[in-house]
């Protein structure tokens, strides 16, 4: 029993460590620390050199890691800024999305993959990752202008929009059949919690929080760290309320992580319970879920599979691009804005990967197609500061750097 335990430690120790050292490395090279973790658990786990092995106990902190990145990812997400959106940023996200999911649906079904597994792919496709643009546009010092404003709000939206429509397509393959009195219980089912969380989350949290903080302040036992408790209660208890509603827990940490956002906490406790998160998330969760979902990745795809891998990494690539470009037409976008927007939505990164894994887990999609889903979201992310500064030189070459107020940026004029 000491020898198991004492490995279960040694391997944790080494995950951590190997993710902290390529996450570090990553970083440096300008890509998200997410790339060297997965880099880590492909070279050291059992795909390459096979020092990194899994076990039951970084089984549950990856599951753990997934389900804490995703309150982050909702905390960093302002519901209410959806509606305060511009036209274009609403219009982009639709065609970000609905192009690429079109595309690789169809591709699913023209390669023989089934319903449930060209469902997923196009979910895939259609996901993007806001933290990834937000780190590339503040090393290219984009951020006030034009191009980062849709793009953020279009990332913003489509993540949203992903997670929805996840939501959807597993209820749908949880009830393994297209009745339509099935399929009106479970959209029903989606639908309930949607509106009970949205209820709890804007009209009940507030005022809660409120009494937490008039009891800290009266009578002192309510601190920081109670508050971050109160903060996994809630994530766990809408996490509950999307599985009694057949729905994956990850929903429900996403819409806790919103209305976490939005219950109008006392800044300190808020800033507190944040970071918290983020660091937990960040520093010790997710690197072990990105080093482990790595051990699952076959290299048998390259040999077997190489043109299919190639044909899906294409439209991946080209669904962002045509769907951003081509909703831009309409807008007040210039069509080399909706081309770089399109560069910058191609990122796919975190989103897509917890897909995938969530697929690969859950029996809907084989061994070979989450290898491929992953090698998309490490291909696609990494072309993303390549693509969108050559972008952005176009822009400037055509004078069509403009701020957000559409007065011209005082970028194209270095």
């Amino acid at each position: 029993m000491v020898g198991t335990e004492t490995i279960d430690i040694l391997g944790l120790l080494s995950v951590l460590a190997f993710a902290w050292v390529f996450g570090a490395v990553s970083e440096r090279l300008g890509y998200p620390a997410m790339m060297g973790e997965l880099f880590a658990g492909i070279a050291f786990g059992p795909p390459l050199l096979g020092v990194l092995q899994p076990s039951e106990v970084l089984t549950v902190l990856s599951e753990l890691g997934v389900f804490l990145l995703m309150i982050y990812v909702g905390m960093e997400v302002d519901l209410h800024d959806l509606f305060d959106l511009g036209p274009q940023a609403l219009v982009i996200a639709v065609g970000a999305f609905v192009i690429p999911f079109g595309m690789g649906y169809a591709s699913g079904v023209l390669i023989g993959v089934p319903m449930e597994g060209a469902l997923f792919l196009g979910i895939a496709m259609a996901a993007t990752s806001l933290a990834t643009k937000s780190r590339i546009l503040a090393d290219l010092d984009l951020l006030e202008t034009r191009i980062a404003k849709v793009l953020l709000g279009g990332a913003l939206v489509s993540d949203v929009g992903v997670l929805v429509v996840f939501s959807g397509v597993i209820g749908f393959i949880n009830a393994g059949s297209v009745d339509p009195l099935d399929m009106g219980v479970i959209l029903g089912k989606a639908l309930a919690f949607f509106a009970v969380t949205i209820v709890v989350g804007d009209r009940f949290l507030p005022p809660l929080w409120s009494k937490l903080e008039a009891l800290r302040e009266r009578y002192g036992f309510v601190d920081k760290t109670s508050a971050f408790t109160f903060a996994l209660l809630v994530s766990l208890a809408f996490a509950e309320l999307a599985s009694l509603a057949g729905l994956h827990m990850i929903i429900g940490g996403f819409m806790a992580g919103a209305f976490l956002r939005m219950a109008d906490v006392q800044e300190s406790l808020y800033e507190h319970m944040h970071d918290v998160i983020y660091d937990l998330a960040m520093g010790f969760f997710a690197p072990i879920f990105f080093v482990t979902v790595a051990f699952e990745l076959s290299f048998a795809v390259f040999a077997e599979n190489l043109a299919l891998l190639v044909l899906l990494v294409a439209v991946a690539f080209a669904g962002k691009i045509i769907g951003s470009w081509l909703f831009a037409l309409p807008t007040k976008l210039t069509s080399r804005e909706g081309l770089v927007v399109g560069f910058g939505m191609n990122g796919r990164g975190t989103v897509e990967i917890i897909i995938a894994s969530i697929g690969l887990s859950s029996g809907i999609i084989d061994e070979q197609m989450f290898s491929i889903l992953v090698f998309i979201a490490i291909f696609t992310t990494a072309l993303v500061p390549a693509t969108m500064t050559w972008g952005v030189r176009l822009l400037e070459a055509a004078d069509e750097l403009v701020g957000a107020d559409g007065e011209p940026s005082s970028v194209s004029k270095h």
